[in-house]
């Protein structure tokens, strides 16, 4: 039955009243950042009207409203112009000032979006950026919006149709089933979720599977059906399927389906660390991931402070203390401003025979209330849904030059399951340190399926040190003496954990025949 769905109205009450929580104008002293602005050209098949626009350094952005009015779209802003809502099809976009992330539901799935900088409140209404528009409205309804900034002219048509070719692959191996559809050029796609059910639909593509390997009982997936539109995988009762995720050369997309108990999901047996490995009882390397890095710059304070910037000041201050404390080796996967693939990172981290991997982030969330620090260890199931939408923003912000698994490598990522119950422990003790000697909100340890964490062949986390969306705690983030604090609660957290390392394996020695 065609009829519009919205999401149920408890979890949009909730959505609405997070961004609501954002300072409305005026509550703060503090002033508004002015960009120049102007007006440009809003141009379609239906004709085309006035479009004002703003000139921030990273980029131009566009009013919004005329935009949703122009193409028929139905937006609904909040009484405070905070909160936006997009109604398009089957999904609900919800955004607003201040923040890059944007939530989107429909068919009862929940995901989120980080965009390259936060949309604009001005005068004329909010402002986004071309992002925005590429991502919500162009892949919602198949259309490219193109800017030519030298006539300030914003151009949308509807994406040209395409025929693609390609194949289906169902490997089912130890207690996952991956599905790999290969595509002749990069598909453009929207993922729908129902229960027991993936749907993943084309938008302005139409599919032909010139080879299907998809024979054999699996005990995961009941059916995969496929159509020119849309590639429909019909989950068996008690599985779970993961997000999606597009790879390059040659593109395919891969869906990993698994059971949706809560219960840890195991591939193949997996080697051993190796001997000299904090398996002993030692720690030998440690090395630090900074977070983010050159054109993925994370997290964006109101003041203009940079997640990316803050995590390698603090992977290097780190650094520095740690050789300073115990005898071991440091390595950074970044020393520098650059662009650094997430499998890339633990690749390292494995390459160099690393005991210890610690992941520095900064968090951000709707509004200015949330504070306080997180700490992560890898699990296939998050412990909370605060806890998928952190992992899936930081697996996002990736992009799509990330290092590519074969799918035979793609179940080597629950490698990490071999060093779960030290990572739990070492992200327990990292937590204690942040909140009992800095009197930090107790976030918890939370599991969660970060990408960066996938495939790390020793004890690894993700510490997120406090949300520069707080201005109270970007403000603290930024003061000298603070930030050293953080980093001695991080060393103290790494001694704890080194010394209980040596206590267990010396009781080991103590009580074997």
């Amino acid at each position: 039955m065609n009829r519009p769905i919205r999401p149920p109205l408890a979890a949009a009450a909730a959505l609405l009243a997070a961004l609501a929580a954002m300072p409305a104008a005026g509550q703060e002293d503090v002033p508004p950042v002015v960009y120049p602005s102007g007006m440009g050209i809003l141009r379609s098949a239906a004709g085309q009207e006035a479009l004002p626009l703003s000139f921030p350094p990273s980029g131009p952005a566009f009013a919004v409203e005329p935009i949703a009015r122009h193409l028929g779209l139905d937006l609904r802003v909040g009484p405070l112009h905070e909160s936006h809502t997009l109604f398009i099809d089957q999904q609900t976009i919800i955004f607003g000032p201040d923040t890059p992330l944007v939530v989107i539901t429909g068919d009862g799935e929940k995901r989120m979006l980080t965009l390259s900088r936060a949309p604009l409140k001005t005068i004329e209404g909010l402002k986004v950026p071309l992002d925005f528009l590429d991502r919500t409205i162009g892949d919602a309804l198949g259309y490219d919006f193109r800017w030519d900034g030298a006539s300030k002219v914003l151009t949308v048509a509807r994406q040209e149709r395409r025929a693609l070719t390609g194949s289906l692959l169902r490997v089912h191996q130890g207690r996952v089933t991956t599905v790999q559809i290969t595509f002749s050029e990069k598909p453009r796609y929207r993922v729908e979720r129902k229960p027991g059910v993936l749907d993943v639909r084309l938008v302005g593509d139409r599919l032909t599977l010139e080879r299907s390997d998809d024979a054999g009982e699996d005990p995961l997936v009941e059916a995969i059906e496929a159509s020119p539109e849309r590639l429909r995988i019909v989950l068996a009762e008690g599985a779970a399927a993961a997000e999606p995720r597009l790879l390059d050369a040659p593109p395919r997309l891969i869906v990993e389906v698994f059971r949706g108990t809560g219960a840890a999901v195991t591939a193949a047996p997996v080697s051993p660390p190796p001997a000299d490995s904090a398996a002993d009882g030692t720690l030998r390397t440690i090395v630090i991931d900074p977070g983010h890095g050159g054109e993925e710059t994370g997290a964006v304070s109101a003041d203009g402070v940079a997640e990316k910037d803050l995590t390698l000041w603090f992977a290097r201050a780190l650094r520095r203390r740690l050789q300073e404390r115990l005898p071991v080796r440091v390595l950074l996967t970044r020393e520098r401003d650059v662009d650094q693939p997430l499998d890339s990172r633990t690749a390292f981290a494995n390459q160099n025979k690393a005991d210890l991997f610690i992941s520095l982030h900064l968090n951000s969330w709707f509004g200015s209330g949330a504070k306080g620090a997180e700490t992560y260890f890898l699990s296939r199931q998050a412990s909370d849904e605060r806890a998928a939408e952190a992992a899936a923003a930081e697996n996002r912000a990736g992009g799509g030059d990330s290092a590519e698994l074969d799918l035979q490598l793609i179940l080597w990522d629950l490698a990490q399951s071999y060093h779960l119950a030290e990572s739990q422990r070492f992200a327990s003790i990292v937590q204690e340190e942040l909140n009992d000697s800095l009197g930090l909100r107790n976030r918890g340890v939370k599991q969660a399926p970060f990408r960066v964490l996938l495939g790390a062949n020793m004890p690894a986390v993700v510490v997120e040190l406090g949300f520069l969306s707080n201005r109270e705690e970007a403000a603290k983030l930024q003061d000298p003496a603070y930030r050293a604090e953080l980093v001695e609660a991080l060393v103290r957290a790494v001694v704890r954990f080194k010394m209980q390392l040596e206590a267990r394996d010396e009781l080991a020695r103590e009580t074997s025949p």
